[in-house]
């Protein structure tokens, strides 16, 4: 099934919102490393359901009226990296996990690496909110967006000394 797409426009730049068939299978970033998430062929489509409303749900989040999402989502991986997405859909909002905490959820206390690999590859950013985990140490990490991506949205979830590196 060919998936569609459509663009949105965001504090933390121009999002690419993916749909396959009536699920929302990606939220990339305008800086989005080639082939960290695979789609294959994307066709434009501004009317797309599903997109509209996931472009309405990220508004409402970056306008601080949103804490939680409510959206079909179709996660293509390995199984244990849908154990992984699956486990940052449950951090709530304003809240951190270190990749120790998702390796301990998921119940595979050793890999933490991998845990580490499989975030990086979250091809739902925000909505599986990603940027909700940092390093055992609390500090940031890598992030497909980017450092200040991750800031601002921490920063928006009321982790402001987080994302300002303290």
């Amino acid at each position: 099934m060919p998936c569609t797409f459509t663009l949105m426009q965001s504090p933390v730049g121009t999002l690419t919102l993916v749909a396959r068939g009536a699920c929302l299978a990606a939220v990339l970033w305008e800086t989005e490393r080639e082939n960290r998430v695979r789609l294959g062929e994307l066709e434009r489509d501004d009317d797309n359901a599903v997109l509209r409303e996931t472009a309405r749900q990220l508004g409402e989040y970056f306008a601080g009226q949103r804490r939680t999402f409510d959206l079909p989502l179709d996660f293509v991986g390995t199984e244990f990296q849908r154990q992984v997405w699956a486990a940052l859909l449950a951090i709530p909002f304003g809240e951190t996990r270190s990749y120790r905490d998702i390796a301990q959820r998921i119940g595979n206390p050793q890999a933490v690496r991998a845990v580490g690999a499989a975030n990086g590859r979250n091809p739902i950013s925000i909505i599986a909110p990603c940027h909700r985990v940092i390093g055992a140490s609390g500090s940031l990490t890598g992030f497909a967006g980017g450092l200040p991506a991750k800031q601002y949205l921490l920063a928006l979830e009321g982790r402001q000394s987080l994302a300002l590196g303290l």
